[in-house]
């Protein structure tokens, strides 16, 4: 309870498409992470959206709202392959969840190149 105002406060659990009732919140979560990847690489290439259109093979406006948060039109599949075509190596990694959480997890992480 804030103390100020009176009103609740209600922790969030961290995705906030679970905190939103979205039906599969770890799958909106890993494509929000890869549509991050592609707007850093396109950002840090300094591309215009009409490049970046032509580099993923989509018009411009799609690139708009993709870049706009507007992704569930798009499988991770199509999400993973942009990212290759931005020429961005992928790894996946998979291991054993630790046995202190209820369920297993999907997520988008970044390395620089060495």
């Amino acid at each position: 309870m804030n103390k100020r105002t009176g009103e609740s406060i209600i922790e969030g659990s961290g995705n906030v498409f679970a905190d939103l009732g979205f039906a599969n919140p770890e799958l909106e979560l890993l494509k929000s992470g890869l549509v991050q990847q592609i707007a850093t690489v396109i950002e840090r290439r300094r591309l215009t959206q009409v490049a970046a259109a032509e580099i993923l093979g989509i018009d411009q406006p799609k690139i708009s709202a993709l870049l706009r948060g507007r992704f569930g039109g798009y499988s991770t599949d199509r999400l993973l392959r942009f990212l290759n075509a931005l020429d961005q190596d992928i790894e996946l990694i998979i291991k054993d969840k630790p046995r202190s959480r209820r369920e297993a997890t999907m997520r988008v992480t970044t390395k620089a190149a060495a």
